[in-house]
């Protein structure tokens, strides 16, 4: 499959998709996108704007995924305004541009995806799944699970490993926002079943990842 991740980061979502298909990464900052590649060697890594790549390139690939950026839709945010750490801004709504602009215009054999935080208002466009902390669009089905996950995603610092993942050795401007930003491999990986259709209740990796499936 050719595979475009979108807002790749340093790919934590990526870790767990096995080396078989041929991915794509999307990363605007040169020095996460460095890292990324480093972690990824085989994955071809294009540092620039994964919006303007995506209108650009959407024909081009089986299946697509993207993490737009969430901080102004994070109850983080919205908590922080009110406590005086943070300043009022309003909400990108790339989130919801690239959400419209599938629905209606990615092929029919194109599998998509985006995924985004719950925000602190209800949502514009009514998410396909809900789980953990994240909200799901897809043309996929996605049936929800109880994750486990234990992250505590307040203490994260640049110096902490998550998910496997250390910085230690690298130079990245924002170590902390990179480690958390990172979507869980294990979620990552149930979605990107879902969108390439295994079945999880025939190779026994539900048993390991969740508490319970909710039709």
């Amino acid at each position: 499959m050719k595979i475009l991740n979108l807002y790749a980061g340093i790919g934590g979502n990526r870790k767990l998709w096995g080396g078989e298909h041929q991915v794509t990464a999307i990363e605007l900052d040169t020095k996460v996108a460095a890292v990324y590649q480093d972690l990824f060697p085989h994955d071809t890594v294009v540092v620039g704007d994964a919006h303007e790549y995506l209108l650009k390139h959407y024909k081009e690939f089986d299946i697509i995924w993207a993490s737009p950026p969430c901080p102004t839709h994070s109850d983080i945010r919205r908590c922080g305004v009110h406590a005086g750490q943070y300043e009022a801004l309003y909400p990108d709504m790339t989130l919801y541009q690239e959400i419209i602009f599938l629905q209606n215009f990615a092929l029919k054999s194109t599998k998509w995806v985006i995924e985004n935080v719950k925000p602190y208002y209800t949502p514009l466009i009514r998410p396909d799944a809900e789980m953990h902390r994240h909200l799901f669009w897809s043309n996929a089905r996605i049936s929800k699970i109880d994750l486990i996950d234990d992250r505590k995603h307040q203490k994260i610092v640049g110096s902490s490993e998550v998910y496997g993942f250390s910085l230690e050795n690298y130079d990245v401007s924002d170590k902390r926002k990179a480690l958390r930003n990172m979507v869980n491999p294990d979620l990552a990986k149930y979605i990107m079943d879902c969108l390439l259709e295994v079945d999880l209740l025939k190779d026994g990796q539900q048993g390991r990842l969740f508490h319970e499936v909710v039709a």
